[in-house]
């Protein structure tokens, strides 16, 4: 029982935050946001410089992209444009979270 509701509660946290994504200025929050955990987790020692290179990398790889399609029309993001900057980005969001708790530390 405690098993289904986890499940149904990650499930409506990923729906809530897909809904979110589709508004214009969320994209900038979440990329600050992500920014943030990372810092975070340089400051505390839970990224090595390694996992901290790896994620900045994903990350301007996921900003060129936006660039690339607001380039493509006129400054704007289509909603296809925003889905999948929201999957790149919870992507990303995952890896942020699993580095941290791996158990590598920054000595």
């Amino acid at each position: 029982m405690k098993v289904r509701i986890a499940v149904l509660a990650t499930l409506l946290s990923a729906a809530s935050v897909s809904a979110l994504a589709q508004q214009p200025g969320h994209i900038e929050q979440r990329k600050d946001n992500q920014q943030g955990r990372i810092a975070q987790g340089v400051k505390s020692g839970q990224l090595t410089p390694r996992e901290t290179r790896n994620l900045e990398g994903r990350e301007a790889s996921i900003n060129r992209e936006e660039r690339h399609m607001r380039a493509a029309d006129n400054g704007h993001l289509t909603r296809a444009d925003r889905a999948a900057l929201n999957r790149r980005q919870n992507h990303v969001s995952h890896s942020i979270y699993r580095d941290k708790h791996n158990g590598r530390v920054q000595h």
